[in-house]
């Protein structure tokens, strides 16, 4: 399939909207939906840029006041530059080694095996996080974005660099990773959203360069079916999540990781998905 019918751009779209900020890993999900719908190639990698864009901007809309005031304080709010200079020192770690190892990891890490495995193991890191909170209540230190330090933002961005691996979850390693790190789940999920709008819109660009050319007028329907819809489903992903998390904890994402992991295993073996 050359192009998505509007059908196959609304699924896919609705996807990557849910998954992208939910600890449980889009690109795996993509990879899924895509074989199961029979849009793959080249052209279908082009359709991921455009809907992740659409799941971008529904974050950047979700907190546009923050953000308006983040840039507008930068000359006179000492708050507003240290939230600013936090995510550069996050976007810093995966943005390196992204440049530096993004061909070795495409072309040995997506593979059914990998790709489980980084589920599973993922899932298991969630388990175990959480227990530790509950075990130990009094590691939590930083309620909120504003407290962090640049060195909190730094543990946060090289547990985001672990997302490099295919089926590990870039929402997962951040949100799972600022736990660890002292963050309570509200304050590590928020910090978690912010943090993707540098490092996916960076993402973004740089696909969009490297496959400019492959963009056509014909796909421009179902682009735009992908988009609205990945923007809307991410919005309304982005608020529940903030709701989620004020009252719940991520083992439930846990399991759902194992089961999906045991999926990517049978439908690899069924021939159902192609992984490469």
């Amino acid at each position: 399939m050359d192009h998505p019918s509007a059908l196959v751009a609304l699924i896919l779209g609705i996807v990557e909207g849910l998954t992208e900020f939910l600890p449980i890993s889009s690109t795996g999900h993509l990879i899924v939906a895509g074989s199961l719908l029979g849009y793959t190639g080249e052209r279908a990698k082009v359709f991921e840029i455009v809907i992740q864009a659409g799941a971008i901007l529904a974050v950047c809309w979700e907190f546009r006041a923050r953000l308006v005031h983040a840039v507008a304080g930068l000359g006179s709010d000492p708050r507003a530059r240290r939230f600013v200079l936090n995510l550069i020192v996050a976007f810093i770690p995966a943005a390196v080694l992204g440049l530096l190892f993004a061909k070795i990891i495409k072309r040995y890490l997506f593979a059914p095996l990998p790709v489980a495995l980084a589920f599973i193991v993922g899932a298991f890191v969630i388990l175990w996080v959480e227990h530790r909170r509950k075990a130990k209540p009094s590691t939590v230190r930083i309620d909120d974005v504003d407290e962090m330090r640049w060195t909190d933002a730094l543990k946060v961005g090289i547990a985001q660099a672990f997302a490099l691996i295919p089926g590990t979850s870039r929402s997962g390693a951040t949100i799972i990773g600022g736990m660890l790190f002292g963050l309570s789940r509200p304050a590590a999920t928020q910090f978690s959203f912010f943090l993707a709008i540098p490092t996916l819109l960076a993402a973004c660009a740089y696909d969009f360069l490297k496959n400019r050319a492959l963009f056509s007028a014909s796909d421009l329907e179902g682009l735009a079916i992908g988009f609205v819809a990945a923007f809307v489903a991410a919005f309304f992903c982005v608020r529940w999540l903030l709701r989620y998390v004020s009252r719940h904890d991520f083992i439930p994402f846990a399991w759902y990781r194992i089961a999906f992991g045991i999926l990517i295993l049978a439908t690899a073996w069924a021939g159902l998905v192609d992984w490469s």
